[in-house]
C-alpha cells in the first residue's frame, strides 16, 4: 500500500508517526502549549478540529463517561487503555494521558508505559498519590513517600521505547503539606528523570509563581480547573509566569453536561429540540467531523468488481 493512501485513511484507521518528537519539540518553544481535555472520540475530534496542537485524555472525564462514576480511582487499566487506543486513532496531534498512579507497582508501570506508547500516546502523567486516588482538587488525597514516587518515575522513564516519549511527574503535596513541600517533591522527581513537572492545586498566583521560579528551564504544567483550588488564569498570564503546558481537562465535560441537561429539559417541556437547533451540528456537519466522505471513498476503492 502506498504511503499516500495510508495518509488518506479517515479518522479511526490512521497510524500517525512522529507525534512524540513533535510534542517534545513543541514544549521546547517559548509559547504556551494548550492541551484541552477529551474523554472519547467525539471530544477528541473537537479538540483537533479547533486547531489545538495536543490533546489531554482526562481521567475524570473518562471515569464519568465510561463508568458513570466520579474520579475516585475506579477505572481499570484495561478500560482506560481501550479508550486511549480509540482516541489516539482518531487524532493526528500528540496525545497526553492521565496515567493516574501507574495502575500498580513497578511492573504495572512498565506495562502501562509500554502499552500507552504503542497505542499512540506521546506523554504520560503519573502522580504521587496512594490508592484509592482522588481528583487533585478534592479533599482526601493521601500521598506515597517520595521514594515510592521516585521509583514510579524511574520505572516509567526506563520503560519507554522512544526517548522522545515524555514522562510528566505530578505531586499532590500542596494541599496537605504546603507549597514548599510540593516544590521539594517536584525537585526529587525531576532528578529521577521526569521531563515535565506538575505541581497540582497551588492556591493563588503567588504560589504558581513560586513553582515557576523554582524550576527555570524545566517544562511546567498548569492545570486549569474551572471552580477548582487554583486560579483559572488565561494563557497569556500562564505563559508570562513560565508555564510551558496548560491542560483544561474537563472544560468540555462541564459544558456538555450543562448544555445537554438544558436540551433535555427543553425537550421534556416543549416536545421539540427546535429551540436549540442553532446550538447543534446539523446531520451533515456532525458526520463531516469524522470525515464521512473519506470513509465512503475508501469503501468505494474496494467496491464490487466485475
Amino acid at each position: 500500500m502506498s504511503q499516500s493512501l495510508k495518509a488518506a485513511y479517515p479518522p479511526g484507521l490512521r497510524v500517525t508517526e512522529n507525534r512524540n518528537a513533535r510534542l517534545r519539540a513543541r514544549l521546547a518553544q517559548s509559547s504556551l502549549l494548550i492541551a484541552p481535555g477529551c474523554f472519547d472520540c467525539l471530544t477528541a475530534r473537537l479538540v483537533e478540529t479547533a486547531g489545538f496542537e495536543a490533546a489531554y485524555i482526562t481521567g475524570s472525564g473518562l471515569s464519568m463517561s465510561c463508568l458513570g462514576a466520579p474520579d475516585v480511582g475506579l477505572a481499570s487499566f484495561s478500560e482506560v487503555l481501550d479508550r486511549v487506543k480509540r482516541i489516539c486513532d482518531v487524532l493526528t496531534i500528540p496525545v497526553i494521558v492521565d496515567g493516574e498512579t501507574g495502575f500498580g507497582g513497578p511492573l504495572n508501570i512498565v506495562r502501562t508505559v509500554r502499552d500507552f506508547e504503542r497505542a499512540g500516546v506521546s506523554a504520560i502523567q503519573i502522580e504521587d498519590q496512594n490508592e484509592p486516588k482522588r481528583c487533585g482538587h478534592e479533599p482526601g488525597r493521601r500521598l506515597v513517600v517520595p521514594e515510592e514516587m521516585v521509583m514510579r518515575i524511574e520505572a516509567a522513564c526506563e520503560a519507554r521505547l522512544d526517548d522522545a516519549f515524555l514522562v510528566i511527574a505530578r505531586t499532590d503535596a500542596r494541599t496537605e503539606f504546603g507549597i514548599q513541600a510540593a516544590i521539594d517533591r517536584a525537585g526529587l522527581y525531576k532528578e529521577a528523570g521526569a521531563d515535565v513537572l506538575f505541581v497540582e492545586s497551588p492556591e493563588n498566583e503567588e504560589e504558581m509563581e513560586a513553582v515557576c521560579r523554582a524550576f527555570p528551564g524545566t517544562p511546567l504544567l498548569a492545570n486549569v480547573v474551572e471552580g477548582g483550588r487554583t486560579p483559572s488564569l488565561p494563557a497569556g498570564r500562564l505563559e508570562a509566569m513560565g508555564y510551558a503546558l496548560a491542560i483544561f481537562p474537563n472544560s468540555l465535560t462541564r459544558l456538555f453536561g450543562k448544555a445537554g441537561l438544558e436540551l433535555m429539559r427543553e425537550l421534556k417541556a416543549t416536545g421539540t429540540t427546535a429551540g436549540q437547533a442553532e446550538r447543534m451540528f446539523d446531520h451533515r456537519a456532525l458526520w463531516s467531523l469524522f470525515d464521512y466522505d473519506g470513509w465512503l471513498s475508501l469503501e468505494a476503492r474496494y467496491g464490487k468488481r466485475g
